[in-house]
């Protein structure tokens, strides 16, 4: 599984997330080291790091921070699922590290 270069927009999203439908992901990977970078919608800027194991599921950290100013962080497991026309779903499990520390889940889909 190579996440390299791919580009993800969230399609569902639990109520406590920050994200929407306008927040746009960009994956990077080298060995099993995967990072990502991700803005729009009420986030101006955030930064994933993480790792991925021979199955393809991403152990991640990640932090980003509002257009409020607001900076949050939290952790994310994501399983990989290969759709029928090649592109790649990734079906999150998140928690905040911050604030109130919800859970949340989360559909982001390759565009």
């Amino acid at each position: 599984m190579y996440y390299g270069g791919r580009l993800f927009r969230p399609i569902e999203m639990s109520k406590t997330s920050q994200t929407s439908l306008d927040t746009i992901f960009k994956y990077e990977q080298n060995g099993d080291m995967v990072t990502a970078t991700y803005s729009g919608g009420d986030i101006r800027f955030g930064h994933i790091i993480g790792c991925v194991d021979a199955d393809g599921i991403l152990d991640m950290r990640y932090q980003h921070i509002t257009r409020d100013g607001e900076i949050m962080t939290g952790y994310c497991v994501t399983t990989p699922e290969i759709m029928p026309n090649g592109k790649m779903r990734l079906h999150e499990k998140w928690k905040w590290t911050c604030g109130h520390r919800e859970r949340g889940r989360s559909l982001l889909e390759e565009m």
